[in-house]
């Protein structure tokens, strides 16, 4: 999801598609949609096809990475959900090492 300035929600793409078990993401294509849609701030969401919505060390990798990408591009990363069974992860509300 894109974002302007009062944080509404501009624009939802689906950017990566994976298999049951992983799929590849790579920041440069998630801020390269974000430029292109002028966004000022990103959520990223995804989904655990397992129901289990808990981080995985994957997750924390990539949402350590995108956090530090949007500190260097001026898009900041406002969270990183996760989605599975009726349930969430929010790294934002997790508040991890002050998110």
């Amino acid at each position: 999801m894109f974002t302007e300035l009062k944080n509404k929600m501009t624009h939802y793409e689906v950017l990566f598609t994976g298999t049951l078990t992983n799929t590849i993401v790579h920041p440069r294509e998630i801020y390269y949609e974000a430029i292109k849609n002028k966004a000022a701030s990103i959520v990223v969401v995804h989904n655990h096809p397992s129901g289990d919505p808990s981080p995985s060390m994957d997750d924390n990798k990539l949402t350590k990475v995108l956090k530090e990408t949007g500190k260097i591009m001026g898009i900041p990363l406002l969270d990183h959900l996760i989605i599975g069974n009726g349930a969430y992860y929010s790294y934002a509300e997790a508040d991890i090492d002050n998110w």
